[in-house]
């Protein structure tokens, strides 16, 4: 492709978008830049604290738990309080706890600030994706939930190399950093993002979605349920796959080579990717999507070689580029304008879960069956998922419109004509 065409694509993948989903993307952007304490809080605990490997299991289990009841509460909260004043509560809480959490020496202490630090961090993901589905016209928000991947994947493959080097000078100082960089967060948040969150009618509020409200949508927690089925999938890239390799005689230095390629991969395609199959069919790219992932595991049960679990990754790591802006754009489809908070909510706790479920899970499997059954595993779930998602997304309702009085036009100096919500 020539650099006219490259220049092109690149206009058009970025182009007719609010300024304020921009923001709302670089803050994205830098708090994936300064995620140090996931990459390294194992290492930290077991190599420079010298607790047990079954300690750090614990304590990442309540850093996930705490994830798991916040996906819940940041919801409300985005949809009560307003999507602003989550983030900022969110990320100023964020950066406290980080910061407390490389100062605290006692086990309980340690463990009770990684549950707290869960929490804080995981309850601005319903807000943010409430928010993008505010401010972003229907058309695009697809493209934009796909940039949003890219920002957290390229701010992570940035920050899980940088934490290796900070590591080797001060593990405390990866706390301060990924505390000043979540407060860069806040700030962002504070002086460029207005509240976009709808103001509803007396009728609207009288009929406010509740969370028992979403429990009872039927369509829309089967979807959660096939979400959950998915990510249980995915997440067998970061727990199944590094024990098998490691069961197969496989080094730590080949899994990093294998797992490498998927964040590779979503930073060089997930632009490209997007401009093909934002306008297609969505109930088509989950299917698929879910069948990619499912056989991309599967695969993984025929791998003999480093090459081989490589291209194993390709095949599901095409399958997350799909899925994922596909997938949270169906939740915005099905969500009410007056309860996307909550409704984002549930669905980050699909996800949730099956972190924590999945390692359990991987595990068992692994220990009395063997890698072949978890990976056969894989195929089955990926199958199920496919045909559960031909199924619900029949008839879909049609997307709702960004409301009065929200910015929803393309930035002036794009060159498209600027438009009142």
């Amino acid at each position: 492709m020539s650099p006219a065409r490259v220049r092109r694509a690149v206009r058009e993948s970025v182009s007719g978008l609010p300024r304020a989903f921009w923001w709302l993307w670089t803050s994205t952007l830098v708090n994936r830049l300064g995620a140090f304490v996931a990459t390294f809080m194992a290492l930290y605990l077991t190599l420079d604290r010298g607790y047990s490997a079954s300690y750090a299991g614990l304590v990442a289990s309540l850093h996930g738990l705490g994830g798991v009841v916040s996906s819940l509460a940041g919801g409300v909260m985005a949809d009560r309080l307003g999507r602003r004043p989550t983030l900022l509560v969110a990320q100023t809480a964020t950066a406290a706890s980080v910061a407390l959490l490389g100062f605290v020496t006692d086990p309980v202490a340690i463990a009770s600030v990684a549950f707290l630090v869960g929490m804080a961090s995981n309850a601005s993901r319903p807000a943010v994706q409430a928010m993008m589905a505010d401010i972003v016209r229907p058309e695009d928000r697809v493209r934009a939930f796909s940039l949003n991947y890219w920002a957290i994947n390229l701010g992570f493959a940035v920050s899980s190399t940088a934490a290796g080097f900070i590591a080797e000078v001060s593990y405390r100082a990866g706390f301060l950093i990924e505390a000043g960089m979540t407060l860069v967060c806040a700030v962002v948040v504070f002086a460029k993002l207005p509240e976009s969150r709808p103001v509803p009618s007396a009728k609207q509020e009288q009929a406010r979605a509740s969370l028992g409200t979403v429990l009872r949508d039927g369509r829309y927690m089967a979807v959660v349920g096939l979400s959950f089925l998915v990510a249980l999938v995915f997440q067998q890239g970061s727990v199944g796959l590094p024990v098998a390799m490691g069961r197969a005689g496989f080094s730590p230095a080949d899994y990093g080579l294998a797992i490498a390629v998927n964040g590779v991969l979503i930073v060089v395609l997930q632009i490209p990717v997007t401009r093909f199959i934002e306008h297609r069919d969505p109930r088509t790219l989950l299917v698929a999507s879910s069948l990619l992932a499912g056989y991309g595991f599967g695969l993984t049960a025929f791998a003999g070689s480093v090459g081989v679990f490589m291209l194993t990754v390709c095949v599901w790591t095409l399958a997350e580029i799909v899925n994922a802006p596909t997938q949270t754009g169906l939740v915005v489809r099905l969500s009410p304008v007056h309860g996307r908070g909550r409704y984002q909510g549930v669905y980050t706790l699909s996800w949730s879960v099956a972190a924590l479920v999945a390692p359990l899970l991987s595990g068992a499997v692994i220990d009395h069956l063997g890698a072949a059954w978890l990976w056969g595993m894989c195929a089955g779930v990926g199958t199920a998922a496919g045909l559960g998602y031909g199924v619900l997304m029949r008839r879909l309702p049609q997307e709702h419109p960004v409301p009065d009085g929200v910015e929803a036009e393309p930035e002036p100096e794009q060159g498209a004509a600027v438009r009142t919500a």
